[in-house]
């Protein structure tokens, strides 16, 4: 066993794709079927063992260069295994921690929590993270149960409890075809419900054109693996997100976003976008140059390249057999990771915004550019007019961070009566947007470029 010296993360499955819920869009529901035609996940019980979860427990912590550790797990629902299984987690974290700090973050759906899950969760400070899809009338769109019946009554019960046991929890928010036409109702929605951490996920599934259908048995909807250069792209989900309604939502959301909750509200989408503006690189693995930083582990103790690429080809082997650290930075591995650059076709290459997009997931890749090369994102045209929009206002919080100020102070400028315009249109010898009483050719524009 050997520590690594770039960390990785893993996405871990400890009950794999089992759900209580049954929604609609789900692109794990396939997986049940999937992992057992290919003998790769047990027809008995698709709990993790105690020998698969403590040989994970000890690798992952050994494998890791940093002094601060985080566990994520996530479904499937976790909660299915009850709170006996994490308690486990947490005397097995303990256990091989070797006085380094872990932390654990939960992705939950919120319908099983319940005074005993909410006092362990805030006893032993877990980040949850809760999937909803805004009020009740988006989120039952797609999001019930094994009985078709709407779940957001559910989930706000269990949103209730955490907030009364003062546990920590962020909102993820399933961007589909339908909730994306109400951008302001969910993101206002999501704060008055006390979210201050919000991640929002472009839905794009697809129909799969080549596997004969949803009737062969062996997949629960009918979806396609992730695109290669041969393959036939197959039609999207009647639930996917239109590409023109996803650039509107995060533009609309942004505006919002920059006027009013700078430093209040934090998106996760934004907060990596200003990252990329510093200089810094993007902190989402969809935005980076390259990828394969992060795994996913079903609940055998398969290791695959990504969450969205849980498929036998994909698969890089066993912890049990193979050490994660071993897996995580195999040949295989760094294989795929790099793909994602070298694949770009030459019209994302050349385009503006790529410094901030970098052709974002390679699931996404499965449309042909103008002039005919395959690889080009479904969300290409909703990233050129996101990206192309909030530009000048990237540039003004990053020049505020770089001259000591709170990107927050952006706002103030904004609530003029000319500060939408300076933002945008600022003269050389005008003040400067970023309120620093400076000329904008002395503030901002100097560092700007």
């Amino acid at each position: 066993m050997r520590i690594t010296s770039r960390p990785f993360h893993v996405m871990t499955k400890p009950i794999g794709p089992i759900c209580n819920l049954d929604c609609k869009y789900c692109f794990y529901l396939e997986k049940e079927k999937m992992l057992q035609a290919e003998d790769l996940a047990p027809r008995s019980t698709w709990q993790m063992s105690d020998a698969v979860l403590e040989s994970y427990i000890q690798q992952y912590i050994a494998s890791q260069p940093t002094p601060e550790i985080t566990f994520a797990w996530q479904g499937g629902e976790p909660t299915l295994l009850g709170v006996r299984f994490f308690q486990h987690v947490r005397i097995l974290q303990k256990r091989y921690s070797d006085g380094r700090t872990v932390h654990n973050a939960i992705q939950t759906n919120g319908t099983l929590l319940d005074e005993e899950w909410c006092e362990f969760l805030a006893k032993e400070r877990f980040l949850v993270g809760i999937s909803i899809d805004g009020p009740a009338r988006l989120h039952d769109t797609y999001r019930v149960d094994k009985q078709q019946k709407p779940t957001f009554d559910a989930v706000m019960q269990g949103i209730d409890l955490l907030k009364l046991y003062g546990v920590e929890f962020n909102t993820l928010t399933v961007v589909n075809r339908v909730n994306a036409a109400e951008p302001l109702e969910i993101y206002r929605f999501l704060k008055e419900i006390g979210s201050g951490f919000m991640q929002f996920i472009p839905l794009v599934e697809r129909y799969n054109h080549i596997s004969g259908g949803a009737d062969n048995g062996l997949i629960h909807i009918d979806l396609a693996p992730p695109p290669h250069r041969s393959m036939i792209p197959g039609d999207v989900t009647e639930w996917s997100v239109l590409p023109e309604q996803y650039g509107h939502f995060l533009v609309t959301i942004f505006y919002e976003w920059v006027h009013n909750d700078v430093g209040s509200v934090f998106v996760q989408l934004f907060d990596s976008a200003l990252g990329t503006w510093l200089g810094e690189g993007a902190s989402l693995c969809v935005f980076a140059e390259t990828c394969g930083g992060a795994l996913a582990m079903e609940q055998s103790g398969d290791m695959y390249t990504c969450d969205h690429f849980v498929y036998p080809q994909y698969r890089l082997g066993n912890i049990l057999e193979t050490d994660i650290a071993d897996l995580a930075h195999s040949q295989t591995q760094q294989k795929f990771g790099r793909d994602k650059q070298e694949t770009l076709p030459r019209y994302c290459r050349q385009c503006s915004v790529r410094f901030a997009c970098n052709g974002e997931c390679p699931k996404h890749r499965f449309l042909s550019t103008p002039d005919g090369e395959f690889g080009l994102n479904y969300l290409c045209t909703a990233y050129k007019q996101f990206f192309s929009y909030i530009d000048p206002y990237m540039k003004t919080m990053a020049a505020l961070l770089r001259s000591g100020h709170a990107p927050a102070e952006i706002m103030t400028s904004l609530r003029t009566s000319h500060g939408e315009a300076n933002i945008d249109k600022a003269g050389r010898n005008d003040l400067c947007p970023c309120g620093s009483g400076k000329k904008y050719k002395k503030c901002c524009l100097m560092r700007a470029h």
